[in-house]
């Protein structure tokens, strides 16, 4: 009795543990899935990685510094709805007249881009700056509608780590 006990117990963890490497092995090929997106909107959008340069410097397009501070503003709320991150899609695709796809792709890199700058507090002034160079106060309406749309499917007006960050964006585009 005691070496069929033995069995199925040692059956039971052989059980557990093919279990715990097929979730892995799930889960590391969503990370590279993941990855292979980013790659392909950065291919998409023109956008090149060098060694040594902060990936914000080498933005060329106002529409993905634009996208990355959307994307900032929606992580900057204490807890974003999908409503938000939808209204954030419509912002960019009517703003820019892209396609959907396109506008989704444009949040996908803006997301990675504000990563590689820490935090969402940390990518706002720096995004802006960069917005500055590449195309001075010209769009700054255009982002103020997209963060309306993502404070009205919020709770309806900006969170103070949101306002705080609007305070930097117009530092960065010098209207303050």
């Amino acid at each position: 009795m005691p070496f069929i006990l033995g069995a199925l117990a040692l059956l039971a963890g052989a059980w557990f543990w093919l279990h715990r490497a097929r979730n892995a092995a799930h889960m590391t090929s969503d990370l590279l899935d993941m990855a292979a997106d980013v790659r392909a909107a950065a291919r998409r959008f023109g956008f090149r990685r060098q060694v040594n340069v902060h990936p914000v410097e080498q933005i060329e397009d106002p529409k993905v510094a634009i996208a990355a501070i959307g994307v900032s503003f929606l992580e900057l709320d204490d807890y974003p709805t999908a409503e938000q991150r939808d209204a954030l899609v419509r912002g960019l695709r009517d703003g820019f007249h892209v396609s959907h796809k396109d506008s989704e792709e444009l949040v996908v890199l803006g997301r990675w881009i504000m990563t590689q700058c820490g935090d969402a507090a940390q990518a706002v002034p720096r995004l802006s700056r960069k917005l500055y160079k590449l195309s001075g106060q010209r769009d700054f309406n255009a982002l103020v509608e997209i963060v309306q749309d993502i404070a009205k499917y919020g709770k309806g007006e900006l969170t103070s780590a949101q306002r705080s960050a609007l305070e930097d964006l117009q530092r960065g585009l010098k209207l303050a």
